[in-house]
């Protein structure tokens, strides 16, 4: 239901503002002074407010300023009398949405009541379009693991309010797994919000997910709304959950037993409905082992678990996974490129993809960028699927050759091939794989980026 606030200080226009709006199904709340309303706009989550610009010694114009600096996204409709109209005009230059003249019929509050909502709510679906993207690519596969993950999307699409868990290596498509379950699902129209866990630091975590009142910190310069309040009535994927501060593992936890949310700031618990779909590369239960995670948030996480293979286990479907990714970058690329040769295919089927399917793509990208060719032939492979790879190993396997090398390119050569071999052994997972190479896991993020293995 949506909120309303009523600011006017004459007491027969708020109570008649009230009731007719009350009768359309509208929870309304008043307020007659400057403090009053301020209170209730940082205290409620209101969805529209009706203000009226003569308020005695409080001034309309600077009670929308106010507001606006409070939530810079919030309607405001003003109230304004015969006199006062040059001031709505330069309301409306302010950011107010529109403004209805004194005495006004219920008919017309009703229509410029529902127009406002109504944009807040195309404003709330745009900013969400934004955020997914206009094409959401599909889930390829033909092989059994990947026939029974899209019975198993199927069918806990159909649950809306199922929390799943999606597990697997770094590139195996977990983020296109959940869009797909969200979309299959009775919430399709609704937002689907994404945000990773490893990418931001606990503070601003924390206040992505729930949002923050103005003043909440120092740069809480405006109220601010978080990604679990946003995504109502949608999904919200959280991307490497395993990544979550310990300290704010025990908040979300809190979200998933009582479906409540707090802003940074504030003393009002907000209800919440939204789907809750996390994913992660790494092995919960070791980090459970390690006091890394918490174990009673694993199981409220994995209610419906979702393991995805990776791309070195199911062969068969390397060859529709070129096809579709090839149709794509042809497109993209205006390019004649239309399929793989037999030669090539087998060198596909035979590298051990430790990017799995992103890596895949990256390469029928640059290969796409770089030919005009009909077929995709060997020559034109990365040389760690070609089978060129530098040999590495012993001192004798590096030499200077008597006109001299690019020293760089060769250091990056042989790294690119460490990184891949580290991969593979550690199953794509950057902390396994950062112990093993003893480098830092920024660091290691940093160049399997650079190199594409990512």
């Amino acid at each position: 239901m949506e909120k309303i606030l009523v600011v006017d200080d004459e007491i027969f226009i708020r109570e008649n503002l009230e009731r007719t709006l009350t009768l359309k199904g509208y929870d309304v709340a008043v307020a007659q002074n400057r403090h009053e309303s301020i209170h209730m706009l940082t205290e409620g989550d209101i969805d529209l407010v009706l203000l009226d610009l003569n308020l005695g010694r409080d001034s309309g114009i600077d009670i929308l300023r106010e507001m606006k600096e409070i939530d810079p996204e919030i309607l405001v409709i003003i109230i304004t009398g015969y006199g006062t109209v040059e001031s709505a005009v330069e309301a409306l230059k302010m950011g107010a949405y529109d403004y209805i003249k004194k005495p006004f019929k219920a008919d017309a509050l009703h229509l410029i009541v529902r127009l406002a909502l109504e944009t807040r709510s195309l404003k709330r679906e745009l900013k969400s379009f934004k955020r997914d993207g206009s094409v959401l690519p599909e889930v390829v596969g033909v092989s059994p693991a990947m026939t029974d993950v899209f019975m198993k999307i199927r069918e806990v699409a159909k649950h809306e309010t199922a929390t799943v868990l999606i597990t697997g290596e770094s590139g195996t498509g977990k983020e296109v797994v959940s869009r797909a379950i969200h979309n299959l699902s009775p919430r399709k129209d609704k937002p689907f919000v994404d945000i990773n866990c490893g990418s931001l630091p606990y503070n601003l975590l924390e206040s992505e997910l729930f949002g923050h009142e103005k003043g909440a910190f120092t740069d809480a310069k405006t109220r601010k709304t978080g990604l679990l309040e946003e995504a109502a009535g949608g999904t919200v994927f959280l991307d490497e959950i395993g990544e979550m501060d310990m300290n704010l593992q025990v908040k979300f936890l809190r979200v998933l037993e009582e479906r409540k949310i707090r802003r940074l700031g504030s003393t009002r618990n907000i209800d919440i409905d939204v789907r809750i779909i996390a994913a992660t590369n790494k092995d919960l239960r070791e980090a459970i082992n390690n006091k890394e995670f918490r174990e009673d948030l694993f199981y409220r996480l994995n209610v419906f678990p979702l393991s995805l293979p990776p791309l070195r286990e199911r062969t068969e479907d390397i060859a529709p996974l070129l096809d579709h990714f090839i149709k794509r970058y042809r497109t993209e690329f205006k390019k004649d490129i239309r399929e793989v040769s037999k030669e090539a295919l087998e060198l596909f089927k035979a590298y051990p993809w430790p990017g799995n399917i992103r890596e895949m793509k990256n390469i029928v990208e640059r290969i796409c960028i770089m030919y005009s060719r009909e077929i995709i032939t060997p020559d034109m492979l990365p040389r760690e699927i070609s089978g060129e790879k530098p040999k590495i190993g012993t001192q004798s396997n590096l030499h200077i050759p008597p006109d001299g090398m690019d020293f760089e390119s060769a250091i990056e050569s042989v790294e690119k091939q460490l990184l891949s071999e580290a991969l593979v052994i550690t199953g794509a997972n950057v902390l396994r794989t950062s112990k093993l190479l003893n480098i830092p896991r920024g660091t290691l993020r940093y160049k399997l980026e650079k190199y594409g293995l990512v």
